[in-house]
């Protein structure tokens, strides 16, 4: 089968051979249709060195077409996502039944590969660290990034949440499309003084962050009293300076970081097993849509890095086996 490692998505024939993976217990084999590419990717393929040659790729969809003492309800044909360690970007994959998300029928596989990552990481993120309430505020910065988005559909669709985004102006569209109620163009607008006009300088009851320093003490002079901030990236730098604690112990607020990457398969299968329960029924009604971006074959799997680098999509990047 065709794969891309860290170091072959550098030369000019990008794709390399490997064997099809053996089944162990409990494992499945997917007949790969689309892969989703994420940040991950690019990091590991600008900071690989030399003696490092794996295979990319957290998430894929496709056919499961064999399985191994499996004891879930999962059949050969059925079609599937996962959320990987790593291998994704590869024509077939062997995988855990339990990190398996049954795909409804009006789901494509593209849309379907852009579900474990985004949507996972944005439902623990809101539900399992940040403890959204019911009719309560979020501020989602990234907005029309493929976790800004599915962060935005899943606080709307399972607790009416009032969602703030920022995004680019011109991605203050996308944003409003997939259901943010206030959409901060983050390039002409401050954020912390529009919500405190919007939110009669109460403030917001959680925020998801992927920017980092350069938004962390305005994140916090944005928060409501008891609110929460979780850390989810760091595009705008590691290293805060001039933080003031009291502002924290004052409002009692609450900082959180999180990388679903490196949690236990335990975690990650649970989190599967409830997001399943709570989005299913969602993602076959239409109320849950993954927004994709642009889609390359897997021997551009270069391209769809540099695009990703470029910050030139508004959605997931999608690979496709065919």
């Amino acid at each position: 089968m065709k794969v891309v490692t860290t170091q072959s998505i550098k030369t000019q024939n990008v794709t390399k051979e490997a064997p099809i993976p053996n089944l162990k217990a409990g494992e499945v084999l997917i007949k790969v249709k689309a892969i989703g590419v994420n940040h991950v990717d690019l990091a590991k393929t600008l900071n690989s060195d030399d003696s490092s040659d794996e295979v990319l790729g957290l998430e894929v969809s496709g056919n499961i077409v064999d399985l191994n003492q499996c004891t879930n309800d999962f059949q050969i044909g059925q079609r599937v996502a996962a959320l990987l360690d790593n291998s994704g970007y590869a024509e077939y994959v062997a995988v855990s039944e339990d990190r398996l998300i049954s795909l409804p029928n009006n789901i494509s596989y593209e849309q379907g590969a852009a579900i474990p990552e985004s949507f996972l990481t944005a439902y623990q993120a809101l539900f399992y660290i940040g403890h959204l309430r019911q009719n309560a505020s979020v501020l989602i910065h990234a907005g029309a990034s493929g976790v800004g988005s599915a962060a935005t559909q899943l606080a709307k669709n399972l607790k009416n949440a009032t969602v703030f985004t920022t995004s680019s102006k011109a991605k203050t569209t996308i944003t409003t499309e997939n259901g943010s109620d206030y959409a901060i163009d983050y390039s002409t607008e401050n954020f912390e003084s529009k919500i405190k006009q919007l939110t009669n300088q109460t403030g917001v009851d959680l925020i998801l962050d992927f920017i980092g320093a350069d938004y962390f003490n305005q994140n916090i002079n944005t928060l409501a009293v008891d609110g929460q901030l979780v850390l989810i990236g760091n595009l705008g730098g590691d290293i805060v300076s001039n933080v003031n604690l009291l502002d924290i112990m004052f409002k009692r607020l609450t900082v959180s970081g999180t990388l679903l990457s490196t949690r236990s398969d335990d975690y990650k299968s649970q989190l599967i097993f409830d997001f399943t329960n709570d989005c299913f029924n969602l993602l076959e009604e239409g109320d849950l849509s993954p927004q994709l971006s642009q889609s390359f074959k897997l021997s551009e799997a270069f391209e769809a890095i540099k695009f990703m680098k470029n910050k030139q999509n508004t959605g997931k990047i999608i690979l496709i086996t065919e």
